[in-house]
């Protein structure tokens, strides 16, 4: 058993080693990570289950009673997409923001998973780990089986100094370059879907640099020939560019793009492959599929089988050939679909069962070899949304995508309890229409995380667009706030007219609030926390909404103990309004 504990955070990884010292193989019918031991007296428990463009959408809060409650996955791909596998215990009834025993679970692994809690009425076992449901691993003599990781972070002050504690162990261990400010977004998705060249591409440059965003991600359909990727029927695993769109290749859409100040991405999804396609036309036996069966597919998608080396060999090559591309500094690794046809034609059959592990272990040799061998180039971490949300593969990103879903009113609740696991700074909220919101209120909203855009700026009204640009603007006044600084959960948006949060600096000299009209209702003040009593702040609010008054206190200096006591109150009073608050020295 090992501990590698972090003791100023109150933060410790578990994981155990499994050594056959046998003559002969013997079989692991389960392999836990942890077996931790509480008391069971007014133990609560905080989940959280959603679906596609409903990530983090449910959190359940319920005391554990005798018996047995299991939180567990089996499509072992993208294994988040249902259910987090993060949770939180609360040993003093249920969880407090800013008081009582909390302690955060959340298991380093993107496969298959199974977190269970005992309770025989006189304490409670957390027995969690790979899901052993058809996971039987056999371990030949001398062979040894290392679980992952099971990251645990402890507070006596409530879910609040938990999760600021997590986030800086985060930033130095669980995401890549933690303590480098991120830069701002422009995706092409929502302007052009499936349907671009590269003229149509490279006219959103300029207005992306106009508004001052830094980095332009070109999305899914730069690729496939014989089957070009005009539709998600087909494409997928043809890694080469379409000559038709893009004649010369990806190399001038991205040396246009440095022309003109911006980086350039680039989106990939290595591990799927369509059946229309000259990949699958090839190989045929390279997918996870069970003989006998009609193939079901998933966005019209299988996926690659990663335990046979050829494959690995070959998403390698797929990896390497498009992040070696002149000027391209991004990437967002995709993944649509999970498995529910399990079976490998290049595993033995007494080994069938490997392949929910030898999976993801493959998966992680893959990551990490893009990340040791493109250290420069910025990974975002997606699957079809937040399928794919853990530390096993954070470790090789800088950020995740939380959901397809964008509607800002959404995602105020959703960024909200992702916060309770994973920095603000891994979070990637973006600027889109969905939902119809006032820009304003999306803005706002998608400043409060990694900020990004997904949005045709030459057809936004000139209004809409200078919201935008000075939202790029203000973002960069306090990104380092957002992103570096603690986060203090101040107005819980379930099941309220509004929602509030703010950041402060390290040194305490510097804060910002941001506060999410979700519902009409009083004007009242927000209190921020976290500040210097003593120390002086004053007031300026970021961007303010057009022909709406700003904050009433706007130029005033207060103390911090003024401002925690007394409150700040918002300009935002109606439905998706919101409002941010800068406190400067």
């Amino acid at each position: 058993m090992h501990f590698v504990a972090d003791k100023d955070r109150d933060v410790i990884e578990q994981f155990t080693e499994i050594a056959n010292h046998e003559s002969s193989a013997v079989t692991l019918e389960r392999m836990a990570s942890t077996s931790l031991l509480l008391p069971s007296t007014n133990v609560f428990l905080m989940h959280f289950f959603g679906d596609w463009a409903k990530e983090m959408l449910s959190p359940i809060i319920e005391a554990i009673t005798p018996g047995t409650k299991v939180l567990d996955s089996k499509i072992g791909v993208r294994a988040d997409q249902f259910r987090n596998p993060s949770f939180v215990l609360s040993l003093d009834g249920p969880p407090q923001e800013n008081s009582g025993r909390v302690l955060a679970g959340s298991l380093e692994w993107s496969g298959s998973f199974q977190c269970a809690f005992d309770d025989n009425g006189e304490s409670i076992r957390a027995l969690c780990g790979v899901n052993p449901f058809e996971s039987a691993y056999h371990l030949k003599s001398g062979e040894t089986f290392m679980t992952p990781r099971m990251l645990w972070a402890w507070s006596t002050n409530g879910l609040g100094e938990m999760s600021r504690n997590l986030h800086k162990w985060a930033r130095d261990y669980g995401i890549r370059d933690g303590h480098t400010v991120r830069t701002v977004l422009l995706n092409n998705w929502e302007a052009t879907g499936l349907d671009f060249d590269f003229n149509r591409i490279v006219s959103l440059y300029d207005p992306a640099k106009g508004i001052g965003t830094e980095l332009f991600l070109l999305d899914d359909g730069w690729f496939g020939n014989k089957y070009p990727r005009v539709n998600d029927h087909a494409g997928l695993g043809d890694w080469q560019p379409n000559r038709s769109r893009l004649p010369d290749g990806l190399a001038p859409m991205a040396r246009e793009a440095v022309k003109r100040g911006l980086r350039f991405g680039i989106w990939m999804e290595p591990e799927m492959v369509n059946p229309k396609s000259e990949l699958f036309e090839r190989h045929m036996d390279w997918v996870i599929s069970q003989p006998k069966r009609e193939m079901e597919l998933q966005r019209n998608q299988m996926v690659l089988d990663l335990t046979r080396p050829a494959v690995q060999a070959f998403e390698w090559r797929s990896i390497q050939s498009i992040l070696s591309v002149p000027d391209i500094s991004f990437a967002k690794w995709d993944c649509n679909r999970y498995l529910t046809q399990p079976g490998s034609s290049y595993l033995a059959t007494d080994r069938q069962s490997h392949l929910w592990i030898d999976y993801i272990h493959a998966l992680y040799a893959l990551m990490n070899k893009t990340a040791k061998t493109f250290p420069n180039t910025e990974l975002m971490l997606c699957s079809g949304g937040g399928g794919r949300v853990d530390y096993g593969a954070l470790k090789y990103f800088h950020e995740f995508w939380p959901s397809d879903n964008t509607d800002p009113t959404l995602r105020v609740p959703m960024q909200w309890d992702y916060s309770y696991f994973f920095p603000p700074m891994a979070i990637c909220g973006h600027v889109t229409h969905w939902g119809n919101r006032p820009m304003h209120f999306a803005c706002s909203v998608a400043m409060s995380v990694r900020f990004g855009m997904d949005l045709d700026l030459n057809t936004l009204s000139v209004e809409d667009r200078a919201i935008c640009a000075g939202a790029v603007s203000a973002y960069k006044q306090v990104r380092d706030l957002t992103q570096l600084g603690d986060l203090y959960r101040l107005e819980d948006p379930h099941g309220n007219y509004r929602a509030a949060i703010n950041y402060v600096s390290e040194d305490l000299k510097r804060g910002v609030m941001f506060t999410f009209q979700l519902q009409g209702g009083p004007q009242a003040p927000v209190h921020p926390q976290g500040l210097d009593p003593k120390a002086n702040y004053t007031l300026h609010e970021l961007n303010p909404a057009p022909g709406r008054a700003t904050i009433p206190q706007e130029g005033k200096t207060f103390t911090g103990a003024q401002l925690m006591d007394d409150g700040i109150v918002p300009s935002c009073a109606k439905a998706v309004e919101a409002s941010v608050v800068e406190l400067h020295p």
